[in-house]
């Protein structure tokens, strides 16, 4: 369950998380720097699937052409299961820069990562482009990230999907909801996933979840910007990127916007 989360009365300015449980370390951190306290609210937590059938496909994926990442928490999954340095090199692909991090930290090497961290940038890699009669992996988790596996289908790929772990939803307690009917302003939410922003907005009382449709809203692409004003977010603006310094910043000048 998630726990009530402690925000000083003093705080100039708020984030609210909506990282899986116990990943909002380096979200929180880069807020502290810009003078803001993170609120978390995790709609979910995330549970490896480490079972002989996962394993056997992991295996499997790393004699593909192409063995693509979708996530931090995929290739970190992936890690504890498999060696990432047997993989080879000039396989590996990142949808982003957090991403490649993991996989190079864990032994993955000559890792592509496109410069537009999200679905399109990598599907626009070059080393994404001729893919007709190749074996594509994808190490990933149930649900989300539809576009690249019908993208690299009508590419003419063989698609091997492995999920490599998956997303236990929280219920959002009665007492992170009366924190948050409660928190000051200037609040702006950090939005990185839109399923999410989709699991957590059922969960809000009416009022409260008005109240959210009037609070300034970062995305990490445009995609994500989109989805929120069509869930009634009137106040978004779209990070450079996912990474949490980008979202900070864009959620910084949110929060404190300057005056025309």
């Amino acid at each position: 369950m998630n726990r009530r989360a402690y925000v000083p009365a003093d705080t100039a300015w708020h984030l609210i998380s909506l990282r899986p449980q116990g990943q909002h370390d380096t979200l929180r951190s880069a807020a502290s720097r810009a003078g803001a306290r993170t609120v978390a609210l995790s709609p979910w937590r995330l549970a490896l699937r480490n079972d002989p059938l996962t394993r056997d496909r992991l295996v499997e994926a790393a004699q593909c052409d192409r063995v693509i990442f979708t996530s931090p928490a995929a290739a970190d999954s992936a890690a504890r299961m498999l060696p990432l340095g047997t993989l080879r090199p000039g396989t590996v692909v990142a949808v982003g820069e957090g991403t490649a991090r993991v996989l190079r930290r864990r032994g993955a090497m000559d890792v592509q990562a496109p410069t537009r961290m999200d679905s399109e940038g990598m599907l626009a890699l070059p080393c994404m482009q001729s893919l007709q009669g190749l074996r594509v992996a994808l190490i990933t988790a149930p649900g989300g990230r539809g576009m690249i596996a019908a993208q690299v289908s009508e590419r003419g790929a063989e698609l091997l999907r492995v999920d490599v772990y998956e997303r236990v939803p929280l219920p959002v307690s009665a007492a992170s909801i009366a924190r948050l009917q409660t928190l000051p302003e200037p609040a702006v939410l950090a939005v990185s996933s839109g399923e999410a922003l989709e699991t957590v907005l059922p969960q809000l009382p009416p009022a409260l979840l008005q109240r959210w449709q009037q609070t300034p809203v970062v995305t990490a692409s445009a995609r994500l910007a989109a989805l929120a004003h069509t869930l009634g977010f009137q106040h978004v603006s779209t990070a450079a990127g996912p990474l949490p310094a980008q979202l900070v910043e864009a959620a910084r000048a949110a929060a404190h916007p300057s005056p025309r």
